[in-house]
């Protein structure tokens, strides 16, 4: 009788468990969509009905597809290559439209109140969590929520400061000189060469991380920028895929590849961490360069709450900090140079004018901090270029619990989609010139650019802007005036122009251009 309970037990114990598993599916994979569904509908809100697992997910991925099959020409609105599934939702439903990734719905907002809204109350709109397989490319600050993000984003502050930022010009210098040097040794008799100026500005920017972050050269970080630019096409894989909870134990190969590079990464970064602490301990640290200014900004939080190193970060974290400072440092500059270089080669008015502003300010000498500040061009320049190519095309928020957002009543389980590069050029916000480059826009700065609407936000906008802002900025005017200094350009006739999103928006073919030496 009591063996025959007992069985009976299990057996119902098994049934629930099993009821209960196949609930939670197909809740996951169609009940709650379409109520989610319904719920934004009865709002107005307009989008494809909701489809069986995938959502919109092939249809985007087919599309991005042959979008990138071919290059465009330069007169075209690059947001049909880089941002297709986007642009036709918005176009066919409105901009207060939805979408959905798998099975989760994605509402497009682009009113400016509405983005205020969303950038300031980081409570209410935390980031999503991403495919767990993703956050091996990077996490740290630009990842956490509440208490860890304002732990870090306190401690990594002295980083970023100006003062600090002024003692790291001469790494600036010294990267982009080395890179100048070997476009010189190209030059033919005549002064002029062809070449693909996009793997250089990687490897300048990469050098620059570097120095600034560890004092080292960047040889020293080959490996680490290897692997990650290896991890982020990997990491844009696994985006185009539904993430099933647990998946990513899967032996597949791309999660085994994933694994591997974020061991090897880690590994290297701890090397390097362990090395400073050691010689930290010695006093012969150099503390002026990111790593340094990091650690010693720790020591310090740890001690002014009684040697308490819960108050600190732990070397895990000081890892993904390093492996964000790498990509993140590496990727903005690097992009934001590139299209630059692009769109004056097919804007020479404005590439001589800034060489002139350039001349005017330094002549032939090296670039200095209080000179840097003063070029007035060059800036609007390279605002518009972030305009025109921001290096992150969309930003995405969650919503957690009921929330009301300008009209919109928004349930938990909604993500939110903030489209950068719609937003930066709807001309309803920017004037019928919206899609012409013109740097005169922001010759009074941004806020009279934008009307003061939150309608520019290449580095986020809020609180939560990004950190190393400054650092992408001054780097970038070094790297410019220095490159304007000693070269004219234009693009190649086998340039061709082909942008896309590998996380930032990068040349799919690179970057041919023809340089001159002045």
């Amino acid at each position: 009788m009591e063996v025959s309970f007992l069985r009976f037990s299990s057996v119902l114990f098994a049934i629930i468990l099993i009821t209960t598993w196949v609930w939670r599916v197909v809740n996951w994979v169609w009940l709650r969509p379409k109520r989610l569904e319904k719920c934004l509908r009865k709002q107005g809100l307009k989008g494809n009905s909701y489809r069986f697992l995938f959502g919109d997910l092939k249809e985007s991925i087919s599309m991005y597809k042959e979008a990138r099959s071919k290059p465009i020409n330069l007169s075209d609105d690059i947001t049909t290559r880089v941002f297709p599934f986007v642009l036709q939702t918005v176009q066919k439903y409105g901009k207060d439209s939805f979408m959905w990734i798998g099975p989760n719905p994605r509402v497009n907002i682009t009113n400016p109140e509405h983005l205020k809204d969303i950038f300031n109350k980081i409570g209410d709109f935390p980031k999503p969590h991403n495919n767990p397989l993703v956050e091996l490319l990077a996490t740290g600050l630009a990842s956490y929520e509440g208490e860890k993000w304002a732990k870090h984003r306190k401690i990594i502050n002295p980083a970023f400061h100006v003062e600090k930022l002024k003692h790291m010009l001469p790494a600036f210098y010294l990267s982009c000189n080395e890179m100048l040097k070997k476009w010189e040794s190209f030059l033919n008799n005549e002064g002029s060469c062809e070449i693909d100026v996009w793997p250089y500005l990687q490897n300048m920017t990469g050098d620059v991380i570097s120095r600034t972050a560890f004092g080292s050269s960047y040889e020293e970080g080959r490996r680490i920028f290897q692997l990650q630019r290896e991890q982020a096409e990997l990491a844009i894989k696994a985006i185009q895929t539904v993430y099933v909870p647990g998946w990513r134990f899967a032996p597949t190969t791309l999660n085994k590849r994933m694994k591997e590079v974020d061991h090897e990464v880690q590994g290297l970064l701890k090397d390097i961490i362990h090395k400073r602490e050691k010689a930290m301990r010695a006093g012969e640290a150099p503390n002026d360069d990111l790593l340094g200014i990091l650690m010693e900004s720790n020591f310090k939080e740890i001690q002014e709450h009684g040697n308490n190193k819960n108050m600190g970060i732990s070397i895990r974290d000081v890892i993904e900090e390093c492996k964000l400072f790498y990509f993140a440092g590496q990727e903005t500059t690097s992009v934001l140079l590139v299209w630059t270089m692009v769109l004056l080669s097919r804007y020479p008015d404005w590439q001589a004018r800034a060489r002139e502003e350039v001349l005017q300010v330094f002549g032939y000498n090296n670039p200095d901090f209080d000179g840097l500040g003063h070029l007035k061009i060059v800036t609007m320049i390279l605002y518009e270029v972030l305009r025109f190519y921001p290096p992150v095309i969309l930003l995405t928020r969650t919503v957690q619990k009921q929330t009301q957002l300008g009209n919109l009543s928004l349930p938990p389980g909604v993500q939110i989609s903030l489209p950068v590069i719609l937003v930066h050029r709807d001309t309803n916000l920017w004037g019928e010139d919206a899609k012409e480059f013109k740097p005169e826009r922001f010759a009074e700065g941004v806020s009279k650019a934008t009307k003061g609407q939150v309608s520019f936000f290449p580095f986020g906008w809020g609180p939560r802007i990004c950190i190393g802002q400054n650092f992408a900025m001054i780097e970038a005017k070094m790297a410019l005036a220095l490159i304007l200094q000693r070269f004219t350009f234009e693009l190649s006739p086998s340039y061709a122009h082909a942008p896309c999103t590998v996380i930032t928006l990068q040349p799919q073919y690179g970057a041919h251009i023809t340089l001159h030496k002045r």
